[in-house]
């Protein structure tokens, strides 16, 4: 009878060991288990990101349909400094993780109809803020006024103003910031809009300055804040 040598029972019993085949198994899948995993996050995370974006507009578009003086005598005028607060609180609302109008800009339309006509559309007034060169989508400022717009959205889904009334439209976009990394999302830009119409009586011939010797910035669309 031979005698096995220490060396040969060694690699006889490497041979038949199958304890390293799951985690042999484990090692090959895990790239393609980290992949989708992070995937799954950026995912995620771009869609918390959207419907946060999505508020925001809705916000934005209801507290610029509030603001303004509350007059019984009067129909309630609205100031430069009360469109900069809901900017402002728009911002603050976003958060620091967002960081809105360091990445995003937001757009407020006055959606109105010219005086004399019962339902000629245009933009009476737009105000802008957000570093992100961002252009409408839906219009400017005077857009309308000469021979009338189609309302203000998408597609079918628009929206208009009644004589004497206004619509406040708040279109929002912001760059996105990746989670994990770019190379798991295919989106650059997230956007939405909202409309209110205005809830109280507006004087709508313009948007005042409460201090007109000392006036409040306005913040136009022409240039980035």
């Amino acid at each position: 009878m031979i005698q096995k040598t220490p060396k040969q029972n060694l690699l006889k019993r490497l041979r038949a060991s199958q304890s390293g085949l799951a985690l042999t198994e484990f090692a090959l899948s895990m790239p393609l288990m980290m992949t989708a995993s992070m995937w799954g996050f950026e995912t995620a995370n771009q869609a918390i990101v959207q419907m946060e974006i999505s508020q925001l507009a809705i916000h934005m578009a209801d507290n610029a349909s509030r603001i303004g003086d509350t007059s019984l005598l009067q129909n309630r005028k609205i100031y430069e400094s009360d469109i900069n607060d809901v900017f402002v609180g728009a911002n603050i609302q976003a958060g620091s993780k967002i960081d809105f109008l360091g990445n995003g800009r937001a757009i407020i339309s006055s959606l109105e109809v010219v005086d004399g006509t019962t339902d000629q559309q245009y933009i009476a007034w737009q105000r802008c803020a957000g570093e992100l060169e961002h252009a409408s989508s839906y219009g400017n400022q005077g857009d309308g006024y000469a021979t009338g717009i189609d309302g203000l959205g998408k597609g079918t889904d628009k929206v208009y103003a009644f004589a004497g009334e206004a619509v406040m439209f708040v279109e929002v976009a912001y760059t996105y910031q990746p989670l994990i990394s770019d190379l798991f999302t295919s989106v650059d830009e997230l956007t939405a809009i909202a409309a209110f119409t205005v809830r109280a009586d507006r004087d709508l011939s313009q948007v005042y300055q409460r201090d007109p010797s000392s006036p409040d910035p306005i913040a136009s669309c022409s240039v980035t804040p």
